[in-house]
């Protein structure tokens, strides 16, 4: 039996011309019994530089536990991780999407280097997820996902708060709506420990799109990061390794086009960030499986918005959390016909039968609304194609702002001249913000665009003015926003034409978005465009460059 549970690791432990490498071994405590045991590599994204993260080391020595108590092997090893809500406004948000794939390839190489059976990863912040999920697809050994969950409420006079009551409290102090006082309160008191931002922001919305495809364990999308059950999960993620081994499950016969199918559904009811977007394209592609913007387009106008969660509405995932969880929300999307109940898991059971024995959502809460009295009848998530954005733009459109906007532009190069115009109240009600060459390859690296946007909310601005842009959105992000314009203005796409008064129309019902000059003009402005140099020549960010494609694609670096 051992020969066949190790089919991977025997490569080194097992074959008798490789006595080094088995020495290496009893070095760190293995021995011979040992060595006939699978080896499970417990990838932890853990790092002390932010809350997201801050605990991941810890929970990963509990999954150890849980291998060791069936008696396998549990070996942990780090990769890297980037503080969205540290890096965000900086130069350093630019290293944030690039992350996602030193990620991958980081657990690739260290599983598929060391040999091991099997991956479960430990993931905390945004891009960690994503990460992990690219390396599976690759790799396609058993493996689970835990993520290390979500942060508890911050307080302050009352008040319930998380990262993203930061950010607008700098746009509320611009405008002198809050003291200096509550404004230094606010920034102390958001952030009360260890967990990702609490908000259906791109952690949660990553959480959750996770547990729709089946690769971590039920409820461990919502169980809270300091919770007795995210430790018990941990434990209870190493125990179910051995079933997946045993029998030779892997991430690309769990997942597949219905699984995807199933996570959109239910990042469309959660109301859930439009990273999601970018991410679950760059996760297909590693599972050699199609899916493209109008896939996200056709699911989002059948799928209903039900989730009063932050940032557009009240609550956070602790509270969905006490109410239900993801489970209890996945049962009612099975219930109503929103989701596949036949698709795979890791627990070897399918989803309808994973949730058949779970409670439902509680009935007295109010966080979840009922089908039948939707927030909005079709998806938030609007994929906006026209002269603008020939390939493609991704909208996050509650309908609490309206469908439609159409106004002048104020043309921005690069966010920070944009926050700088904001801060100085350069812009009015009606205006069309337009923050260009922030894409994949002009940005580069596509940094979030959650502090702009969040300035203008703390003005007062949300419901009056519009923001596009080629660059992305925090989960965070609240407002009229449209992001991922494709093809990007650093390669000469339409964005780069624009000039500040443009009549610029944005269509969440017809799902458009167009600038209203003449085609003639637009020909002439493009004989005049001088193209920009890259701001990196060696590096990190050099090599994205060269390597990224368009957002359109989910910027994907192996195409």
């Amino acid at each position: 039996m051992a020969q066949e549970l190790n089919k991977y690791s025997k490569v080194v432990t097992q074959d008798p011309t490789q006595p080094a490498a088995q020495a290496m071994l009893h070095a760190i405590g293995l021995s011979d019994e040992d060595l006939k045991k699978p080896l499970i590599g417990i990838a932890s994204t853990g790092f002390e530089g932010n809350p997201c993260n801050m605990h991941l080391n810890d929970l990963a020595v509990e999954v150890k536990k849980g291998v060791s108590a069936v008696d396998w092997v549990g070996l942990i090893f780090n990769t890297i991780g980037v503080s969205d809500g540290i890096s965000m406004g900086t130069d350093g948000m630019r290293y944030s999407l690039p992350s996602r794939d030193i990620i991958a390839d980081s657990m690739e190489t260290v599983v598929n280097a060391q040999a091991y059976d099997a991956l479960i990863a430990v993931t905390g912040c945004d891009k960690n997820m994503p990460g992990a999920l690219i390396a599976m697809g690759r790799l396609d050994r058993p493996s689970i996902i835990i993520y290390g969950g979500t942060i508890a409420p911050g307080c302050y006079k009352g008040e319930a708060l998380d990262v993203v009551s930061a950010f607008e409290a700098l746009g509320k102090k611009q405008a002198n709506t809050i003291s200096e006082e509550d404004f230094k309160g606010v920034v102390a008191n958001a952030c009360p420990g260890p967990g990702a931002c609490g908000g259906m922001y791109t952690a949660n919305t990553m959480a959750s799109a996770i547990e729709a495809l089946g690769l971590c364990l039920p409820y461990g999308s919502s169980n809270p990061a300091q919770s007795s059950q995210k430790k018990e999960e941990c434990y209870q993620a190493g125990k179910a390794m051995k079933d997946l081994i045993k029998n030779d499950l892997t991430p690309r016969k769990i997942v597949t086009r219905a699984s995807f199918e199933n996570a959109i559904a239910l990042v469309t009811v959660l109301g859930g960030s439009t990273n999601a977007v970018l991410h679950l394209l760059a996760v297909a592609h590693a599972f050699d499986i199609p899916l493209t913007l109008e896939d996200f387009a056709e699911i989002s106008s059948k799928t209903p918005y039900l989730a009063d969660l932050k940032p557009s509405g009240k609550y956070l995932m602790e509270d969905l959390h006490k109410a239900g969880g993801i489970p209890g929300v996945m049962k009612l999307m099975l219930e109503k016909g929103l989701l596949n109940g036949d698709c795979m898991t890791v627990t070897g059971k399918t989803i309808a039968e994973n949730l058949a024995d779970l409670p439902e959502l509680n009935s007295s809460q109010d966080i979840i609304h009922p089908i039948e009295k939707p927030l909005k009848s079709s998806g938030h998530l609007r994929i906006l194609k026209g002269n603008l954005a020939p390939e493609g733009a991704v909208a996050k459109i509650t309908g609490k702002e309206g469908e439609i906007f159409e106004g002048a532009a104020r043309v921005y190069d690069g966010e920070f001249a944009a926050n700088d115009g904001i801060a100085k109240g350069e812009i009015q009600a009606g205006d069309v913000v337009v923050i260009r060459y922030e894409g994949p390859k002009g940005g580069p690296g596509m940094p979030e665009m959650l502090k702009p946007t969040s300035a203008i909310m703390g003005k007062g601005l949300g419901k009056s003015v519009a923001l596009i842009t080629d660059g992305r959105f925090s989960g965070g992000t609240h407002g009229f926003v449209v992001g991922h314009i494709s093809p990007e203005a650093f390669t000469g796409g339409p964005l780069a034409l624009v000039e500040n008064g443009d009549i610029i129309r944005i269509d969440a019902i017809e799902n458009s978005i167009s600038l209203k000059v003449s085609g003639e003009e637009l020909d002439k402005r493009k004989q005049k465009l001088t193209p920009r140099a890259a701001k990196h020549h060696s590096g990190t960010l050099y090599k994205y460059v060269k390597l990224v494609s368009s957002a359109s694609l989910g910027c994907i670096t192996d195409q």
